[in-house]
């Protein structure tokens, strides 16, 4: 079985986004004991804070840090004005912007300018689609001799 699991360690390589894990099992004794100990190693996380200083960072002087000052009362309502402003302000603000752009593609412009044609056309008595785009009596053409 040990023989087995060595296999399996040497086929299949370490994924490169795990880690061992900080707890080793070590024997107390024989082979055939079936008793063992834990050696626990320390964390990386747990070394690095016992080297900074203990006293200093804002989490120490007011746990409730926001990030905007040093003084409690002063971060407190800098994190609320933010906030409003961030959230409240610009949702509404956003939203009323949004709805009062023009609308993409003028379809509605398009639609309330071809009924006025159909209108204007109904109302002079001419068809409402002609044939030609343009009035063929108003297209100035160059004479056939200059060809």
């Amino acid at each position: 079985m040990a023989a087995l699991r060595r296999a399996a360690a040497v086929a299949w390589p370490r994924l490169p986004g795990l880690r061992r894990p900080g707890v080793r099992a070590v024997s107390s004794g024989d082979r055939a004991s079936s008793s063992g100990s834990l050696q626990v190693y320390p964390s990386p996380i747990l070394r690095r804070l016992e080297r900074e200083e203990v006293g200093s960072g804002e989490y120490i002087k007011n746990p409730d840090y926001h990030g905007f000052d040093s003084d409690p009362e002063v971060d407190l309502w800098n994190m609320r004005a933010a906030f409003f402003c961030g959230l409240s302000l610009m949702i509404v603000l956003g939203t009323a912007f949004v709805s009062y752009l023009p609308e993409k593609g003028m379809k509605s412009w398009a639609r309330r300018e071809a009924e006025r044609q159909v209108m204007e056309r109904e109302a002079q008595g001419l068809p409402v689609m002609d044939y030609y785009y343009f009035d063929p009596s108003k297209i100035v053409l160059p004479p056939e001799e200059e060809e």
